[in-house]
C-alpha cells in the first residue's frame, strides 16, 4: 500500500523555511551549479539541473574529454530542457586530479555547488577543490585509491571522514554519497526510523536490473569501478563486520512489478556509514545478477582479467588487465536507445511499531525506455542521476544546509524523498505480513549450505554466444 502520510508530511517539508531579519531570499539561496563528469550519470544530472536552472542558475559540465561535455549540452538542447535561456549552460576542460585547476574553475564560473560525478579516484581532490572555495560538495560514490581495492572497513573513514573536522571549522556542507544507493536507499533508511518504526531490526538494500541492453556482456556503469565492487564482500551483521567471497550467498525474491529475480550479498558504499548512522542489528546489501552475466564475471575473474594489478607483456609493455576489459566492453553510454525492461530498488526493514512486528519494503521502480525517451539514457544512469540534483535543489533553498560533512541518511529525508517524487524518482511502500511468503528473509546460514545454493546453470555455444541470452524455457 502507498502511505499517505509521508507524502503529506514531506509536501509540508519542502516549503523553503521562514526569512528572518529582513534578508532576501536572493541571498539566503547559492546557485551555480559545476558538475564534474561526462558520463552516463553526468548526462542525466546535467538535464535535470537544465530543467530547474531557475533555482540552480548557471551550469558549467567539466571533464577531461571536452567533447563528451558538448555532446551533453546538445542532447540537454535536443530535448529542449533548459528551462531558463538566460542563464548560461557551458562546458570546460579540466583534470579534477588537478587541484589548483579544479579551484580556479569553480571560482571563474561562481560556482557555489559542486556535484561531483566523476571517476571515485577523484573524490578527494574535489573536495579539496570545495575546502579551498567554499563551494559546497556533494557526490554519489566513496573515494577510492586506484591502487587499493575493498580496504578495511568502514570505508568512509579512510578518506573522508578524515575531513569531517575540516568541514566543520568551515561550516562548509558536504553531502556524501546522494545518488540512489548510496543515498536515496540511506534516505530510505532514515525515513524508517523516523516514521515507521521503534525498533529496527534489520534493513536489507535490494537492488535489482530487470532489464535487457542486448549486448552479450556489458556493465551499466563504469567497468573499472564495477567490477572493483566484486572483489570481496563486506557486510554489516549482528553489529559488526562481516566477510564473506564475491556471490557466495543467494537468494530468490519476488520484486514488485519486476517480478522474481536472483540477487546475492555484496558489498556496497551505503553500508558504511549506515553502520554508524543507523541503529540496526544487521544491514545487508543485495545485487542482482543472472546467471549469464554469473558466469562471464567468474570466468573473468579466474582468468585474472579483472586484476587491478599491471602486468608485463612479452614486448615489455605493461598494461592493467581490468583497464584491457574495460576499453573491449560497450560504453555504458551506448547502451541506452535499446534498453527495455524496469530496475527496482528498495529497502526491506524489519522491526517493532507501536510494540507489534513490523515489516516494510520501501522501493522505487524505474523504466529504461521512459528514461530514455525523457533524457537519452538508460534507467540505471537515471536513477543515479537525478538525486544529487534534488540535493542541490535542497541546498540551493536552504532546506539542506548542515554546514558540515554528512552522510545522507543524517539529513531530513522526507523533503528528499517528495522532492525525487516530483522530479522523476517516484517512491511507494509497501506493507509486508512478517513471516509470510511476501517477508524477506536475509538471514545468512553456514557458508558451506549457502554456497551449495549459490550456483549459476547457463547454456552456451560457441557458434551461438547470444544463445546464453536467450529466456530459459521451463
Amino acid at each position: 500500500m502507498r502511505d499517505q502520510r509521508l507524502h503529506d508530511a514531506s509536501r509540508r517539508a519542502l516549503c523553503l523555511p521562514a526569512l528572518k531579519d529582513g534578508v532576501s531570499r536572493a541571498r539566503l539561496m547559492k546557485e551555480n551549479v559545476l558538475i564534474i563528469g561526462a558520463g552516463g550519470v553526468a548526462h542525466v544530472a546535467a538535464h535535470k539541473a537544465a530543467m530547474h536552472n531557475d533555482r540552480l542558475g548557471n551550469i558549467c559540465i567539466a571533464s577531461r574529454t571536452l567533447s563528451k561535455c558538448d555532446q551533453i549540452i546538445d542532447s540537454v538542447k535536443r530535448k529542449g530542457h533548459l528551462k531558463d535561456a538566460s542563464k548560461t549552460f557551458s562546458s570546460r576542460q579540466l583534470d579534477a586530479l588537478d587541484i589548483p585547476e579544479t579551484v580556479k574553475l569553480i571560482r571563474e564560473t561562481n560556482s557555489e555547488i559542486v556535484i561531483n560525478l566523476g571517476s571515485a579516484f577523484l573524490n578527494m581532490s574535489i573536495l579539496e577543490a570545495c575546502l579551498e572555495t567554499g563551494a559546497v560538495y556533494i557526490d554519489t560514490a566513496i573515494h577510492e585509491d586506484p591502487d587499493k581495492v575493498c580496504e578495511t572497513p568502514p570505508w568512509y573513514a579512510n578518506y573522508e571522514w578524515r575531513r569531517k573536522a575540516r568541514c566543520a571549522e568551515q561550516g562548509l556542507t558536504v553531502i556524501l554519497g546522494a545518488g540512489f544507493d548510496p543515498g536515496v536507499v540511506n534516505a530510505y533508511c532514515a525515513l524508517a526510523a523516523k516514521r515507521y518504526f521503534d525498533k529496527i531490526d534489520t534493513i536489507d538494500i535490494l537492488d535489482v536490473n530487470a532489464g535487457s541492453h542486448g549486448k552479450y556482456f556489458a556493465t551499466n556503469f563504469d567497468p573499472e569501478i564495477n567490477f572493483r565492487e566484486f572483489v570481496k564482500v563486506w557486510t554489516w551483521i549482528d553489529r559488526q563486520w562481516k566477510e564473506y567471497p564475491t556471490h557466495s550467498v543467494k537468494r530468490t525474491y519476488d520484486f514488485p512489478v519486476v517480478g522474481s529475480c536472483p540477487i546475492y550479498l555484496n558489498g556496497h558504499d551505503e553500508l558504511h556509514s549506515l553502520s554508524k548512522n543507523i541503529d540496526a542489528n544487521s544491514i545487508r546489501f543485495w545485487m542482482g545478477f543472472g546467471d549469464h552475466y554469473i558466469n562471464v564475471f567468474t570466468v573473468l575473474r579466474t582468468l585474472g582479467l579483472l586484476s587491478h594489478l599491471p602486468v608485463t607483456l612479452s614486448t615489455g609493455q605493461e598494461v592493467v588487465p581490468l583497464k584491457v576489459v574495460k576499453a573491449l566492453l560497450p560504453d555504458p553510454m551506448t547502451l541506452a536507445p535499446g534498453y527495455t525492461g524496469k530496475t527496482c530498488i528498495g529497502n526491506v526493514v524489519k522491526g517493532w511499531k507501536d510494540g507489534q512486528q513490523r515489516e516494510i519494503f520501501i522501493y522505487q521502480v524505474s523504466d529504461h525506455h521512459q528514461c530514455y525517451e525523457e533524457v537519452e539514457s538508460q534507467g540505471i544512469s537515471y536513477t543515479a542521476g537525478v538525486p544529487p540534483v534534488a540535493a542541490a535543489l535542497l541546498v540551493a533553498q536552504g532546506i539542506w544546509d548542515p554546514k558540515t560533512m554528512v552522510n545522507v541518511e543524517e539529513l531530513d529525508p522526507e523533503p528528499f524523498i517528495a522532492l525525487l517524487d516530483q522530479i522523476g524518482l517516484p517512491t511507494e511502500i509497501l506493507e509486508i505480513e512478517p513471516g509470510s511468503l511476501k517477508s524477506f528473509d536475509g538471514t545468512v546460514r553456514e557458508l558451506e549450505q549457502e554456497l551449495a545454493e549459490s550456483t549459476a546453470t547457463v547454456t552456451v555455444s560457441a557458434a551461438n554466444p547470444m544463445i546464453a541470452l536467450a529466456p530459459k524455457t521451463k
